[in-house]
Parts: C-alpha cells; sequence; structure tokens
C-alpha cells in the first residue's frame, strides 16, 4: 500500500473513532433542549423539533444548581492554584536540588503511582475528620493539594533545565526561592499549564471523594449535586442532560482553549523525560 493511501486509512480510522466518541456528546447537549418526555420517543429524535431552555432554567431555579456550580468552581480553581504551586517545588527540588534521601524517596513516591487511589480513601478521611474538615470545602480540596503524578511530571520537565543557568544565578547573588520564582517558574510554564489541565478537569469531575467528605446539600459539588437528582427526576432524560452538560460543557471548552500548550507540555515533558 502506497503512503497516500495508507495516509488516507490512518486519517478515516481517526475521523471514524472522532465521530463515534462525539456522536453521544452532541446527543446529550441536543437532548437538553428537547421538550419533556421527546428524548424517550422511539426512535430518539436527533435534534430537537421545538427547542426550549425550560430544563436549564430549572437547573438554576427550582433546582438551584448554580450553588453547586459555584462550589464545584471554587474547589476546583483553588486545588488547581495551589497543588501548582506544591507541585511545582517539589518536582523543581526532586530533579535539582541535593538532599539526603533525595532519590529514594523519589522512589518511594513512583512506587505509590501504582496504588489505587480509592485504596487510601479510608485512612484520608480519617485524617481529614482528625483535622475538623469533614462536610467543609477544604476537606474535599486537601486530597489533590499535592499529587505524585503532577510532581512526577515537573520532575521530569525540569530535569532539562542546565544546571549552569541555576548555577549561575546562585553566583550572582540570587537565593533558592528567587531562583525558582524567577528562573524556573517561566521555564516550567508548559508543563504547568498541562497540569493545571489535569487538576482542574480530574478536581472537576471528581465524585466520590467529594461523596465520602461532604453531606451538607448547600455544599455538595455539581457530580455530587446531579447525582442527588437521578433518584427524584430519573425519568426526566431531558433535564439530566441538561445537568450533564451543564457539567461537561465548561471543561470542554477550558481544555480547547488549552490544547495547544496542553499537547506541548505534554510532548516536550516526554522529550525531557
Amino acid at each position: 500500500m502506497s503512503r497516500p493511501a495508507r495516509a488516507l486509512v490512518v486519517n478515516a480510522a481517526v475521523a471514524a473513532v472522532a465521530i463515534v466518541t462525539l456522536v453521544p456528546l452532541l446527543w446529550m447537549v441536543s437532548a437538553s433542549f428537547m421538550p419533556p418526555g421527546a428524548a424517550n420517543t422511539m426512535p430518539p429524535p436527533l435534534v430537537p423539533r421545538t427547542p426550549t431552555l425550560e430544563h436549564y432554567v430549572a437547573l438554576f431555579t427550582r433546582l438551584n444548581l448554580l450553588r453547586n456550580f459555584l462550589n464545584s468552581l471554587l474547589i476546583s480553581g483553588v486545588t488547581t492554584i495551589v497543588s501548582l504551586f506544591i507541585n511545582a517545588l517539589a518536582g523543581y527540588a526532586f530533579a535539582k536540588l541535593r538532599f539526603a534521601g533525595r532519590d529514594r524517596v523519589f522512589q518511594l513516591l513512583v512506587v505509590g503511582l501504582v496504588v489505587p487511589a480509592q485504596v487510601g480513601m479510608l485512612p484520608l478521611f480519617l485524617m481529614v475528620r482528625g483535622l475538623g474538615l469533614v462536610n467543609t470545602p477544604w476537606g474535599v480540596m486537601i486530597a489533590a493539594l499535592a499529587s505524585i503524578f503532577g510532581i512526577f511530571m515537573i520532575r521530569q520537565y525540569a530535569l532539562g533545565i542546565p544546571d549552569e543557568l541555576l548555577d549561575a544565578a546562585r553566583v550572582d547573588g540570587a537565593g533558592e526561592f528567587q531562583i525558582f520564582r524567577r528562573v524556573v517558574l517561566p521555564l516550567l510554564r508548559p508543563i504547568l499549564v498541562t497540569l493545571a489541565a489535569f487538576s482542574f478537569l480530574g478536581t472537576w469531575n471528581d465524585f466520590l471523594w467529594p461523596l465520602i467528605v461532604l453531606s451538607d446539600e448547600r455544599k455538595f459539588t455539581l457530580p455530587v449535586a446531579l447525582a442527588s437528582l437521578v433518584g427524584e427526576h430519573v425519568l426526566d432524560t431531558e433535564l439530566m442532560m441538561a445537568g450533564a452538560g451543564v457539567t461537561v460543557v465548561p471543561v470542554l471548552i477550558l481544555f480547547l482553549v488549552l490544547q495547544r500548550s496542553y499537547i506541548r507540555g505534554v510532548l516536550m515533558g516526554s522529550v525531557k523525560g
């Protein structure tokens, strides 16, 4: 098979996979604008005959989902910002600073990557309860403020920073934190954008940990609030699709906006690692 023919087959296969992936998402958005009961007809319509916004209005008025949306936005935003700072400090330290046991500690952290997150939820919950953070936003955020995966990504990327650049800054009299802030952070920007996307998406979509920590409906994040509606509105498919759209569309827009930096950070990190 010639090269153009192979390229055509590969592109056709990629397009087919993209279509299969996008069809459910597009139908979810379409169903959210359908009148009540329209999505349950057979065969289900692909587009609404008479589009309506009543389900979105119900979510933000009658069901007061705006409060849960803002809860998710606050928790995801604060977690992302704080985790970037902590992971960047730790990743840079493991890559460029010399201290006793550095490599052994990092090896132990890497081993922790293979441990399922669910295994650590019980001891983590006991720690959160001991700190008095149960049923608080900080109780949700504390679990993601420092991640092994984030430290690993930044450490692998920071290994590519020339030691001569850091030594020159030290000769000029710069302190370690000043070097980190003025020299290292600008060089880490691509991987920080990538990690920010990972962190925000992971926190925004997280369901299990907020479900464990939070008990007050007013403090629920968006995924937990939507799950609590299923029992009461299980037959209201259009309302559920509208809720799912409110959850998915913001993070989809964020990913599309950061797509270039996200891909560049992943590729550069893999080369440097």
